[in-house]
């Protein structure tokens, strides 16, 4: 089993930034990826970023060159780093763990005013 606590939602200005952070923990061993995902009312959830073990990173096309995606294994923690924040970015967002099955977190609400 592996547990994932997001944190560092909030409300922000356009243009603003946060970071949000998920710690794991558990069986954090059998992780192979961790990611991150947002559902914004009335819309599908979708894969903003993801980082591999090997530190391999891949991000949507809407986030590439605002987000980064980083991870402190020490602290076996996954942060999205989030800059020029806009409006359609607002969503709940969740960390997911890739592993013999795939584990979520609670979600935290980024609101992005205009």
């Amino acid at each position: 089993q592996v547990q994932l606590v997001e944190s560092g939602g909030g409300l922000v200005q356009a243009g603003g930034s946060l970071r949000l952070s998920c710690a794991a923990s558990g069986s954090i061993f059998s992780i192979n990826v961790m990611e991150w995902h947002r559902q914004a009312p009335g819309k599908q959830r979708e894969l903003v970023a993801a980082i591999t073990n090997d530190g391999n990173t891949d991000y949507a096309d809407s986030v590439k060159g605002r987000f980064t995606i980083s991870r402190d294994n020490a602290k076996n923690t996954v942060y999205l780093q989030m800059n020029s924040l806009k409006p359609e970015d607002t969503a709940v967002y969740y960390c997911s763990a890739v592993s013999y099955r795939d584990y979520w977190g609670q979600g935290t609400q980024v609101t992005v005013s205009s």
